[in-house]
């Protein structure tokens, strides 16, 4: 079986300028990060629909994007994989004291019951500290200054608004934020009246970002809420194509009456074959 010394061995090779993969040495950390994200998503599908089967494979795919990353780092002379695995387990250790007494990978805890709040509290002060630790020059630092711009809209939004509710600026519990997402609406509504596109987008945007809000404040993931939704409104648009190719009708054919009814009725089926 091969290891991952055979896996770093296999990344040299396809970058080796004279023997290595014409398409592995036009690629830079730019260009990689589309696939990045792309096999971070794969492992979260395979995750939410269960299919453990295939889920190795998927986060094979996700380590070799790592791999490959560390790979262009270490022939610039920036850093290697062995630095990556330091720094993560470094950064662990440091962030678990309660498992790891005096920052020491290999010392063991007392026996305790540490409460969750007591440490998920303890994992963002720490957090805090090494964003402090890690200014370049005196200026006060931003909370939201390491949230990274390239994650997908909605993660981001959700975690804008955690560093910020570590400031005390947020509402107590959901209600407010239900009234905050009607207010938008109607600011929707407002806008579409003056037919203004880009008051229309700006609007739109506010809307959504209040529904992130709201679905922090109920504990949902947003991001996974809305795959869970498209995967629904996929399946169910599927179950319309395949009633209609049953009756030899083109789907162009349809009014949007008759569309609407199949749906209904694949709606109906799948609720019937959940109870």
């Amino acid at each position: 079986m091969y290891q991952l010394n055979d896996l770093l061995y296999l990344m040299q090779r396809l970058r080796d300028p004279q023997t290595g993969c014409p398409w592995d040495l036009q690629q830079n950390y730019a260009s990689i990060v589309p696939h990045t994200l792309e096999e971070a998503y794969e492992v979260a599908d395979a995750i939410e629909r269960g299919d453990f089967e295939h889920l190795p494979g998927e986060l094979g795919d996700l380590l070799f994007q790592v791999v490959f990353y560390s790979q262009l780092a270490t022939e610039e002379g920036r850093f290697d994989f062995a630095g990556v695995v330091d720094g993560i387990t470094r950064k662990l250790v440091r962030r678990h004291p309660h498992v790891f007494p005096a920052g020491d990978l290999h010392a063991v805890a007392d026996a305790q019951t540490v409460a969750e709040a007591a440490v998920k509290q303890r994992w963002e002060e720490l957090k805090a500290e090494e964003r402090a630790g890690q200014a370049a020059a005196p200026q006060q630092l931003s909370l939201l200054d390491d949230v990274p711009t390239a994650l997908p809209a909605l993660s981001r939004a959700g975690k804008l608004q955690k560093r910020a509710a570590q400031a005390g600026f947020d509402w107590p519990e959901a209600l407010p934020v239900l009234d905050k997402v009607r207010e938008e609406l109607d600011e929707v509504l407002e806008a579409m009246a003056t037919e203004d596109a880009a008051a229309i987008s700006d609007e739109l945007g506010d809307l959504l970002f209040a529904v992130v809000n709201l679905s922090r404040h109920l504990k949902v993931d947003a991001e996974a809420a809305l795959r869970q939704a498209s995967a629904k409104f996929e399946r169910r648009f599927r179950g319309i194509e395949q009633r209609l190719r049953e009756r030899a009708v083109a789907i162009e054919n349809c009014t949007l009456e008759q569309l609407d009814a199949l749906w209904a009725e694949v709606k109906q089926l799948e609720k019937s074959a959940a109870d």
